[in-house]
């Protein structure tokens, strides 16, 4: 049973929100720290990823849907993405890289003190691309934890980049936001779980300044322009909403 969990997501290869993030007192002292999927399709993908895997058995990385797109592309597939960034970041991979990303395990369930089953998955437990959003209509929850036991008192998601803890059907579901891509305020979004209680965190930054580390740490020919929108958070929560509503299934 694990005692407190630091939750982070959707770093999306941006390193200095990353770092500073993993400063925080509260995710520096966590038992374990949770990382829910998307971890590298973005601007500095080998230097995140080689972070991460620097955490070691304090970390579990969960796959993300970007993660699973990033190792179909650097295997030579051709799939669809949404972001051309992640062409350019899968090229970027070392085979040790692609491998990591290939294992990860999607979902993970961890027993948590005060909470019980903690599932932690990107956008659903049954699925890394399905969208569930903080009004989305009861009948989709129910849906989308169908194959959760009883046992589960906590799902964790990520995907979809916006903050928020809510009761469905009297079990606890968090989405702690986004580190590298959030919607609403720069900066780094993250959670704590600990004592049965959740606890929704962010991480001020120097926007000015995490643009340009992004910029001087990546070679990706429009660096500049990707962090300006993303790690600016040049998109409201309101802009990402009537983006995502339409895929709740509403």
């Amino acid at each position: 049973m694990v005692g407190s969990v630091a939750v982070l997501s959707d770093v999306h290869g941006v390193l200095p929100v990353l770092e500073a993030v993993l400063e925080e007192p509260d995710v520096a002292g966590a038992d374990l720290v949770v990382v829910t999927g998307d971890h590298a399709a973005g601007p500095q993908p080998v230097a995140v990823l080689d972070r991460l895997a620097g955490l070691g058995e304090r970390a579990v990385l969960v796959r993300g849907n970007a993660d699973r797109e990033l190792v179909a592309l650097a295997r030579g597939a051709d799939v669809e993405v949404p972001d051309e960034v992640s062409r350019w970041a899968a090229a970027q991979l070392a085979p040790w890289h692609v491998e990591l990303l290939a294992g990860l395990p999607h979902p993970v369930t961890v027993p948590v003190d005060g909470f019980g089953d903690v599932v932690f998955c990107h956008g659903s437990p049954r699925d890394d691309d399905e969208v569930v959003l903080v009004d989305t209509r009861p009948a989709r929850w129910a849906e989308a934890f169908a194959g959760l036991p009883a046992s589960v008192g906590a799902v964790v998601c990520g995907h979809t980049h916006m903050p928020f803890v809510r009761l469905v059907d009297r079990r606890l579901v968090v989405n702690p936001g986004s580190v590298g891509m959030p919607y609403g305020r720069a900066g780094g979004s993250w959670a704590l779980l600990t004592d049965g209680q959740v606890s929704l965190r962010h991480t001020p930054v120097d926007v000015d300044a995490a643009v340009a580390a992004v910029v001087a740490g990546s070679t990706y020919p429009d660096a500049a322009a990707w962090a300006g929108d993303y790690v600016r958070s040049a998109a409201s929560d309101l802009d990402a909403l009537a983006v995502f509503s339409p895929r709740d299934g509403r």
